[in-house]
């Protein structure tokens, strides 16, 4: 075993209680460096397509000049332009609808049309697909509709709680813990503090018009920097900025805070956290709002990275696991590299979970990754371990070298 590696897994080795995840069995909290001997699943485990949804049709009513769109069960209603989303018309009119990625991708938004049509807009057919369109489902982040509407989604919060603010804010420090991650930290001005929710993400806006997205890694109380994980893209026209020539002391644009992925503090269910990469980001920021807080929930967090290097930050949930009883951390490797000597668990993160865990119909699920990791586990955890639909929150971003969407 490296040196890194036993430093990441020998604060593993001490029983964690037997509250900390009911269901995780006893070799998991006994010894989470236990290498799993099992052969990695194949890749299109990623891209299976998941269990149709039964048809049902729904009922047309007629057309307004400007569609009105109410919401079941709340019963708050609000009109939407022709040139809108249901999502965009919903955030106008100060009601927020669960979102993530806002351009079809992640699936967060989806929810049932009682009555109407839709143009479903352009997503990811996988994440919206044909026998879900039948059962009645949309993407809000992308339809528009072409009737009145009654929809039933689960309402997350009024925007106006947490008022989005456009700041400037300056480069304050870049850290670079593995080759392609950079770890930067953004200052707000004297007078200025960004009020969010931990798990929620700001956009950088560039001077062409674009954005660029990144979760907040820091939890709100500590909000004196802003920290944010990014991953390098080649060819990324803006992650190319940050790795090549920013030195610190840049002026950016900020808007936020953006997102539904925050914690849902109002549960006493036991959580489990599923990281993929810099989906950490995110999930930091929760976690470390429990422990401030003092939450006493079990927690059980699974990062899953490629190597022992892109655990680019394990020493925090490291040192949180030996100073909270009631959390557990699982580190996943998909390809260990020989000069790892990796002993722990390997293969796909969604899987470690499913191994550990036979029921989940007693927990809430965060998390945050690629929108294929965030898609299977979505659809094994609700399809074959149990746990509600509504209780797996998710974040997704997707790295490519022209969008950038999401970097963490």
């Amino acid at each position: 075993m490296c040196a890194k590696a036993r430093d990441l897994l020998g604060t593993a080795d001490e029983p964690a209680q037997a509250s900390a995840a009911r269901e995780v069995p006893r070799r998991t909290h006994r010894d989470v460096a236990a290498a799993d001997q099992e052969n990695a699943e194949h890749f299109d485990v990623w891209t299976r397509a998941l269990g149709s949804i039964p048809a049902t049709r729904s009922r047309h009513i007629p057309r307004s000049a400007m569609p009105r769109i109410i919401i079941k069960p709340s019963d708050h209603a609000f009109d939407c332009d022709a040139d809108q989303t249901v999502l965009e018309a919903a955030m106008k009119a100060d009601l927020i609808l669960p979102y993530g990625c806002r351009n079809g991708a992640c699936g967060s938004c989806k929810g049932e049309i009682v009555e109407g049509d839709v143009d479903y807009g352009p997503h990811q057919a996988s994440t919206l697909t044909d026998d879900e369109k039948r059962a009645g489902l949309a993407l809000f982040c992308c339809a528009k509709p072409k009737t009145d509407l009654v929809i039933r989604v689960r309402e997350v919060r009024r925007a106006g709680d947490i008022p989005v603010k456009r700041l400037p804010v300056r480069v304050e420090s870049i850290d670079r813990p593995a080759p392609d991650v950079a770890v930067v930290k953004l200052k707000l001005p004297a007078n200025e503090r960004l009020q969010y929710l931990a798990g929620q993400y700001v956009d950088f806006l560039l001077k062409d018009g674009k954005r660029r997205s990144f979760s907040i890694a820091t939890p709100p109380h500590d909000d004196a920097l802003i920290e944010l994980h990014m991953r390098h893209v080649p060819g990324g026209f803006f992650t190319d900025q940050v790795f090549g020539s920013w030195k610190g002391r840049e002026i950016m644009r900020i808007e936020g805070p953006l997102g539904t992925f925050f914690l849902r503090e109002e549960s006493d269910k036991p959580m489990i956290f599923v990281a993929g990469g810099t989906g950490f980001a995110p999930i930091k920021a929760m976690l470390a709002h429990c422990f401030h807080h003092e939450v006493d929930r079990p927690m059980v967090l699974y990062w899953g990275a490629r190597s022992l290097a892109d655990l680019y930050m394990a020493d925090v949930p490291g040192r949180w696991q030996q100073e909270h009883e009631n959390f557990t951390f699982i580190p996943v490797l998909s390809e260990p590299k020989p000069d790892d000597r990796w002993p722990g668990r390997t293969g796909f993160v969604h899987q470690a979970v499913l191994d550990d865990f036979g029921d989940l119909s007693g927990y809430q699920v965060y998390a945050c990754g690629a929108p294929a990791m965030i898609d299977v586990a979505r659809g094994t955890f609700v399809g074959t371990r149990g746990l509600p639909p509504d209780e797996f929150f998710a974040d997704s971003f997707t790295y490519a070298a022209e969008g950038e969407a999401r970097g963490g």
